[in-house]
């Protein structure tokens, strides 16, 4: 981030003073612009200034919220002689009058490897063999579950979706089994949730970060 704030600093020193670049990279003398275009570039690059600045602010919060969090977690384990490792756990974390809440969720990333390759096989043959004793509907969730984005990735909900149809044939279940060895995390993201109460009541209201929902 003080890499880009820097490199954009750079290139508006390398310009000189009483001219400004335009789209094409040619510099323009600031006489011959049509002012309102200059209030306008102005207007711009101090809306961006402080939005980046603010992008760097919130990035900060979130880092030393993580490590506020990750800490007192800690600290409450070591009461029971509990050493905790690895950064697995969703946590909620209330005040002493219920009135404000933060939840730590963390949401791993799944992806398949090439055995998912040799259960999409075994449920073709599955359906093969039915023939016409397939239902329609199981025809139609496997062709959905195995059809891939405009990325070429495969919808990990729809294919473990087929996990929950249970059906009593030996070559199925060895489908579903390879599904479940197929299954790798490839990452997660760590999410920070901030909530008020509304009043009295039992609701909580989420103290929102997000420009567009304010």
């Amino acid at each position: 981030m003080n890499q880009q704030h820097n490199q954009t600093m750079s290139q508006q020193l390398s310009i000189p003073v009483g001219y400004l670049k335009d789209n094409l990279g040619r510099l323009v003398p600031v006489e011959t612009i049509d002012p309102i275009d200059i209030e306008r570039n102005d207007m711009v690059q101090d809306l961006v200034t402080k939005a980046k600045e603010l992008q760097r602010a919130m990035l900060q919060f979130k880092v030393d919220s993580m490590g506020d969090i990750a800490a007192l977690v800690e600290l409450s384990a070591e009461r029971y002689d509990i050493r905790i490792g690895g950064k697995k756990g969703n946590v909620t974390l209330t005040t002493f009058d219920g009135r404000f809440k933060i939840q730590r969720a963390i949401s791993e990333y799944i992806v398949f490897d090439e055995r998912l390759i040799a259960a999409k096989e075994l449920i073709d043959q599955c359906i093969h063999r039915w023939a016409q004793g397939a239902g329609v509907e199981i025809r139609a969730l496997v062709e959905q579950a195995f059809q891939v984005d405009r990325e070429g990735k495969i919808s990990t909900g729809r294919v473990l979706a087929l996990r929950r149809i249970k059906i009593d044939d030996k070559q199925w279940q060895n489908a579903m089994e390879a599904i479940a060895d197929s299954i790798q995390v490839a990452g997660s993201k760590t999410y920070l949730r901030l909530y008020e109460r509304r009043g009295d009541s039992d609701q909580f209201e989420p103290i929102s970060l997000d420009l567009a929902s304010l």
